[in-house]
């Protein structure tokens, strides 16, 4: 539970849910207390979609006072739940900026509460306990247009369903043979309100409370209980749980305990991506991509490891806003919210990514210098560097065209171009392999131009980045683009899945980039721009003298020219319909 977090905003935003809480809270209901909470279950890895739900949940309670939020695993299922994915879930909360206190909750902790509550119910006549296999109670449930049909037991006596539900917590019946249903109505539209099963026997280890327990409760049953037992004020739930509230309701008013008020929002789905567990889960199990923290995937970690910043993912969770119908999101927006984050707090180095060697013929033979450079313009208070100069050095191979069409204004025979921080220099010759590659090129620089500028006033049309390469690092560099070809991944041809359509260019690895010397020492997870290339994060595979770059955005903003496209469309209009 938490009252504190690192991204409490100076105001907050407005939707739907947020209204219903200042309402309630300006009423004084739940006297005016403010307790949400982010309930996954530890059966995989966070995504951006949890992050939605994490901010929302997190963010209400931050924006009340002395409001909190449980971070609180549903482990009701023992057989797909695991340790590490309670690790990776609170891990990727906290990287996130969101804190709890010292107090990290289970619906484990109420196992016991959960069957005395069982129990309250079958004594009320309101639960019995069933012999039907799991194929039969789903064929006896009917149809949207049809009644179920009355399981055989569903008249049992109280003593019966009583004694039979105790000895199913003992152990003494094979998993499959007897679940505990709700006694409701086989007849309601509402097909969760059809006896729905509160517990199924499993005979299986729990991660947490090992083997004291062989039956257990369904996410239904537990949920609203979980909440009560909180003392939760408002359920934050997504829209595929609209059509259970009804049952969320039932069960805490007839066991005549604590009420939440359930509340349902849409879920985020994104172009270019999947978002179903289940999927993910394939990819990896697959070997389709490179583990759950690949750095194309959606997860949380996976957009860590690529170098997204957490500040970025909570201001595009704010940016998309909270509504009442589904929708998909440009994942360009996304990036943009990256690029404008790591923009303003990414430092710049010189990185070149395909390596062209440059020979400065009338540089001094065995010399070099320092350079000074900025390490963000975007923030002064970042200061500057060092960065060495020498004879030969490395620039991108497309910055040079031996035969240049007319709007090519980098390197090319007999043109002079500004190297960064640096100084002016032509091209006066290149030199060639066997097969007609060109593997150098030969410049002379202007040594009154030290730092950019010519003392005669005269311009280029270019500033080109690079190293030196007797001092530039090698490195690594892993390019990412979107995992799959199509906006929509799951729109297939028949006979085909969403793996039809995976992007077969969404990683290309560059074994021999050269950054300068100053990324030496950097950690996994530093961030920083390559100036003209893009933002890109040292991977956790850096070890000893092997670095390890993931690029984690391009330069080129493309939400930034939708935007713009937009705004001069809106323009056209408006003069259209004045005229």
């Amino acid at each position: 539970m938490t009252d504190n977090n690192n991204n409490a905003p100076d105001a907050a935003p407005s939707d739907f849910v947020r209204d219903i809480v200042a309402e309630d809270t300006a009423s004084a209901r739940w006297d005016s207390r403010v307790v949400t909470r982010f309930p996954p279950e530890p059966n995989g890895y966070l995504h951006i979609g949890h992050a939605k739900s994490i901010c929302l949940n997190f963010g209400i309670a931050a924006e009340n006072d002395g409001g909190k939020c449980n971070l609180r695993f549903d482990d009701t299922n023992p057989t797909k739940e695991e340790q590490e994915y309670v690790n990776s879930i609170t891990q990727d909360v906290a990287w996130l900026g969101w804190s709890w206190g010292d107090q990290t909750l289970f619906a484990s902790d109420y196992f016991q509460q959960m069957y005395d509550y069982a129990v309250q119910l079958i004594k009320a006549a309101k639960a019995y306990v069933d012999d039907q296999s799991a194929d039969e109670i789903s064929a006896n449930r009917g149809t949207l247009t049809s009644p179920g049909a009355d399981s055989p037991h569903r008249d049992r006596p109280v003593e019966e369903s009583l004694d039979l539900f105790e000895r199913m917590k003992a152990g003494e019946f094979a998993d499959g043979s007897k679940v505990l249903r709700a006694k409701i109505d086989m007849a309601s539209p509402n097909m969760n309100m059809r006896d729905p099963v509160m517990y199924r026997i499993l005979h299986a280890a729990h991660h947490r409370t090992g083997d004291d327990w062989c039956i257990y409760p369904m996410y239904d049953w537990a949920h609203g209980l979980e909440d009560s037992i909180e003392r939760v004020t408002h359920s934050i739930c997504t829209l595929e749980f609209e059509n259970h509230r009804p049952l969320y309701d039932w069960f805490l008013d007839e066991l005549d305990i604590y009420h939440p008020q359930q509340i349902e929002f849409a879920r985020l789905n994104l172009t270019y991506t999947v978002m179903s567990k289940r999927k993910l889960l394939r990819l990896v199990e697959d070997g389709l991509v490179n583990g759950w923290d690949d750095p194309r995937m959606p997860t949380i970690s996976g957009m860590r490891r690529r170098g997204y910043p957490p500040a970025a993912i909570v201001a595009f969770c704010k940016r998309i806003g909270v509504n009442k119908y589904n929708s998909t999101i440009d994942i360009a927006l996304l990036t943009h919210c990256i690029r404008e984050e790591l923009n303003k707090t990414s430092p710049r180095v010189m990185g070149v990514l395909k390596p062209l060697k440059v020979v400065i013929d009338n540089y001094p033979d065995g010399e070099s210098e320092e350079l000074d450079a900025i390490n963000n313009p975007e923030d002064l208070s970042a200061g500057t560097r060092k960065v060495p100069f020498s004879k030969v050095l490395y620039i991108e191979r497309g910055d040079f065209m031996e035969d240049p069409p007319r709007k090519f204004f980098r390197l090319a025979p007999g043109r002079e171009v500004r190297l960064r921080y640096a100084y002016f220099v032509t091209c006066t010759d290149v030199v060639k392999d066997d097969s007609g590659e060109i593997t150098e090129v030969h410049c002379t620089y202007d040594p009154e131009t030290r730092g950019g500028d010519a003392p005669d006033g005269r311009k280029v049309k270019a500033t080109l980045h690079w190293v030196s390469a007797e001092h530039a690092v090698q490195a690594e560099v892993r390019l990412y683009d979107h995992l799959f070809d199509k906006e929509n991944p799951d729109e297939t041809d028949d006979g085909q899945d969403f793996t039809a359509n995976l992007n077969p260019n969404s990683l290309e690895v560059l074994p021999a980039c050269y950054i300068e010397p100053s990324v030496a020492s950097a950690e996994p997870g530093s961030r920083y721009q390559f100036e003209r290339l893009g933002y890109f994060c040292v991977d956790p595979d850096s070890a000893g003298d092997k670095l390890v770059f993931n690029r984690t955005a391009a330069l080129r903003d493309t939400w930034a020219k939708i935007q713009k496209q937009q705004k001069k469309q809106k323009q056209g209009k408006s003069k259209n319909s004045k005229n």
